[in-house]
């Protein structure tokens, strides 16, 4: 717990979710009603895992890779069609850089290895997925290819970071900030009117690279430091493109500020798969504000960000 600038306490929860290091921190004056809050927001963050997970047999994202090669056309929920419509928008878009079908070769890119993947080996994954083997007319997905792998973990986890943000509103709590894993969804400014400061990763220093204010809508960064390969003093990040089979090398990492976490993590994603012409050409056009940083350590875009500092998020 800590004192805001209004003398109303900060209650904020760390834990471990989807993978990452997560926390949630809440401005009210009673400890209860952010316990209360917290515990209905990470119940909702464990639900979208195991319903959604690429590492979960048991998830219902694995029900429909099951499915993959059977013909078997499957009725979708909802909640599920509205990811699989924009994952579809995200694919056009993309030019087929961003593919939810190309699980297998994420997961081949995603480590731990002490050696890169084998020609043989990128073939193979490739050979599972592909978008023209992803039949989606809502509410019915049908998976045509056998041995098919969807993987949603590039919009899954701003998702349910806004969903923790929504619950927490619902709960009549109006005033703190979501992180997952990096991800943030603001549930609403401080008491006093003043915004949340969050800081960027550096993608290649450990420490931060910027500090961003924020009142409201959602925070992304993308970037090829999260999850991948160092060998033999080179970076192979976990973003790939299915067109290649191979990592993407433009961008070290592209933050962006958007109405609400989900879009900003699409519109970085797509960033990082278009490279540092298109990616920042698609940027502008969305009008989003942006924080960019390429390969070779050159700092780009159009928010306002100052020095980072200890009370960023």
């Amino acid at each position: 717990m800590s004192v805001g600038q209004s003398g109303v306490e900060i209650w904020r929860r760390d834990f471990v979710s989807m993978g990452c290091p997560c926390s949630i921190q809440i401005e009210v004056q009673a400890r209860e009603r952010a316990e209360a809050a917290f515990a209905a927001a990470i119940a909702e963050l464990d639900r979208l895992e195991r319903k959604y997970s690429h590492y979960r047999d048991d998830s219902l994202l694995a029900q429909w890779c099951a499915a993959a090669g059977s013909g078997e056309a499957l009725e979708v929920d909802p909640e599920s069609a509205d990811l699989l419509d924009l994952a579809s928008v995200l694919h056009e878009q993309s030019a087929g850089a961003f593919d939810i079908s190309a699980g297998a070769l994420a997961r081949l890119w995603a480590g731990p290895r002490v050696s890169l993947p084998s020609p043989s080996e990128i073939a193979e994954a490739m050979a599972t997925g592909g978008w023209q083997h992803l039949v989606w007319q809502r509410p019915w997905l049908r998976l045509e290819q056998a041995g098919m792998r969807l993987d949603l973990g590039s919009l899954v986890k701003e998702y349910a970071a806004d969903r923790a943000a929504a619950i927490c509103r619902e709960q009549g709590l109006m005033h703190g900030i979501v992180e997952l894993g990096g991800d943030l969804s603001v549930i609403g400014p401080h008491v006093d009117g003043a915004p949340w400061r969050a800081g960027v990763r550096h993608p290649r220093l450990p420490a931060a690279l910027a500090a961003i204010e924020l009142l409201d809508g959602g925070l992304a960064t993308s970037g090829d430091y999260e999850r991948g390969l160092l060998l033999d003093g080179k970076r192979y990040g976990h973003i790939v493109d299915p067109r290649t089979g191979w990592p993407v090398t433009g961008f070290a990492s592209v933050s962006v500020l958007a109405p609400n976490c989900l879009v900003a993590g699409a519109a970085a994603t797509l960033a990082m798969l278009l490279g540092v012409d298109a990616g920042a050409r698609y940027l502008s056009e969305l009008g989003l504000p942006h924080l960019t940083v390429s390969a070779d350590g050159q700092i780009g875009g159009t928010v306002a960000w100052v020095d980072p500092d200890p009370q960023s998020v």
